[in-house]
């Protein structure tokens, strides 16, 4: 049974970056081990730690320890609630029970972990209906971090330094800021800014060379509220469709190179393109495609069996495919149909939009009548955002009613679940 270690560095090099303290990789294994022996006795462990340092230590305890991190899609009271009814074996691990202890001390050996040990239970945001769960083993991880590493191109950048805007409990934070940062020697930015000046601000305090790992709908304020942005060498994007305008702009505010991943939670994952330049995504070398009636299926790499993605697929020579949006997202009305990923795209294109989703309505999934858009855009009417879309869009999918809103009620990684755009549709009767 292989194994391995937990992080990759060596023992003396920088794993974390907090304030101007850096944290070396081997005080923060012991670190790790020392809170695991104060973990209580359970299977499993409810990771709420918002301090990435904390997270990465609290996942790394649980894993000396044998316990398996849960790691729901939010942690409001109910889904907490849910979880502990669902795995009664399990406890809460937040940032003031994972204290820090002085991290001044001598670097420790880094150990190693079978790769058939479970090591998270991952859910899905529930962005098309209920939460799933997903079992994640060490080695399945790990090969992960490292076909990402491989195709981003990270080893021509050592020591990189990643800041995210992403929560360390998603999948793609947990891919992307976490494991990347444990088995590519990386460095690893401890906080997780909110504000774009204190983004920038925080990037800036980075030494070289430094990274972004992002959102879309972060990115889209970043850009939006901040004049002057921070030299980078690396962006990283992911949680939604990017727009070629959005990733050309960042590209050269930052002057830094933008890829954007894509991946599911129960693959994890699986391609990778850079928006700016082609619209074509390429499969990482471990996996390959097939498609029959069902749709496109992946396998290979660190997916454990073949598993049916739930996007629609167009397949291109060369490991390369497009995306059309998901397969829920598809809608017909009057014998045209089209996705919601493509109409979102439109609407998020029209000048004076700051963020924008199309809806079906409730009940009408199967049949569908009509859209709604609910649509963030200060000086802007509806009017106008209509008018826009009918030279963009078919009018058979001009939504009715189009409402004006302050703010979209997306979670953390940017993302809007069913059950949220659900009771938005409730409060706009």
């Amino acid at each position: 049974m292989a194994a391995h270690p937990i992080v990759r560095h060596e023992p003396a090099a920088r794993f974390a970056l907090r304030g101007e303290a850096p944290v070396s990789a081997g005080a923060f294994v012991a670190y790790a081990a020392e809170l695991a022996a104060k973990l209580p006795e359970r299977r499993y462990v409810i990771n709420q730690c918002s301090d990435r340092f904390r997270f990465a230590a609290g996942f790394a305890a649980a894993l000396l320890r044998g316990q398996v991190s849960l790691m729901p899609p939010n942690y409001t009271s109910d889904v907490i609630e849910r979880l502990a009814r669902d795995y009664p074996d399990s406890y809460c691990l937040d940032d003031a029970l994972a204290t820090l202890p002085d991290m001044a001390r001598s670097p420790g050996a880094i150990p190693a972990l079978p790769g058939e040990q479970l090591a998270a239970i991952v859910f899905t945001s529930g962005s098309t209906g209920s939460p799933v769960a997903h079992p994640k083993f060490w080695g399945g991880l790990v090969a992960s971090a490292q076909a990402e590493i491989e195709a981003l191109g990270i080893g021509a950048l050592p020591g990189l330094a990643l800041l995210g805007t992403v929560p360390p409990q998603h999948m793609y934070g947990l891919e992307s800021t976490v494991l990347l940062a444990m088995q590519g020697a990386l460095a690893m930015h401890a906080g997780r800014p909110f504000f774009p000046a204190d983004i920038c601000a925080e990037l800036e305090a980075l030494p070289r060379p430094r990274a972004l790992v992002t959102t879309p709908v972060h990115l889209r304020a970043l850009l939006a509220e901040t004049a002057a942005l921070p030299a980078l060498d690396f962006l990283l994007c992911a949680t939604a469709p990017l727009p070629v305008q959005l990733a050309a702009e960042a590209e050269a505010r930052f002057a830094a190179p933008l890829l954007e991943i894509y991946g599911c939670t129960e693959a994890g994952q699986i391609a990778t393109r850079r928006p700016a330049q082609t619209a074509e995504w390429e499969l990482f070398p471990q996996f390959s495609l097939r498609q029959d009636e069902k749709g496109t299926w992946v396998r290979g790499g660190h997916a454990r069996t073949e598993l049916l993605l739930s996007d629609v697929i167009e397949l291109r020579p060369g490991r390369r495919f497009l995306l059309h949006g998901r397969t829920a997202d598809l809608v017909n009305i009057a014998g045209k149909r089209t996705s919601l990923a493509s109409l979102n795209y439109h609407l998020n294109s029209i000048p004076g939009v700051r963020d924008g989703a199309f809806v079906v309505p409730i009940g009408e999934e199967d049949g569908v009548a009509r859209l709604a858009a609910f649509v963030v855009a200060p000086g802007l009417t509806s009017e106008v955002i209509l008018a826009a879309l009918r030279q963009r869009i078919d009018p058979a999918f001009l939504p009715r009613p189009l409402c004006l809103v302050a703010a979209l009620p997306r979670n953390e990684t940017g993302k809007l679940p069913r059950a949220r755009l659900d009771a938005l549709m409730a409060k706009a009767g």
